[in-house]
């Protein structure tokens, strides 16, 4: 799976932080953590609040709002529990 995401690395517009940073996010995390949903979450969360911090809330869809609150909170329980 790792290989063939690295692949695919190349074409991230390396250039567009909007997507850099959460690609990054995505692909340096799940390595580092063990975990696929990890690493999915990280870059979801990472997305959806770097496009509201830039204003560019009509660009977020409404599914990526619900799977972004689910993974918040999926990470609140595993630092409590």
């Amino acid at each position: 799976v790792g290989a063939l995401m690295m692949t695919q690395s190349r074409n991230v517009p390396w250039e567009d932080l909007e997507l850099a940073v959460p690609a990054f996010l995505t692909i340096a995390l799940m390595p580092f953590t063990y975990s696929i949903t990890n690493g999915v979450g990280a870059g979801v969360i990472a997305y959806t609040v770097i496009k509201a911090a830039r204003g560019k809330f009509k660009e977020i869809p409404w599914l990526l709002w619900i799977v972004s609150a689910i993974f918040i909170v999926y990470y609140a329980i595993g630092a409590v529990g």
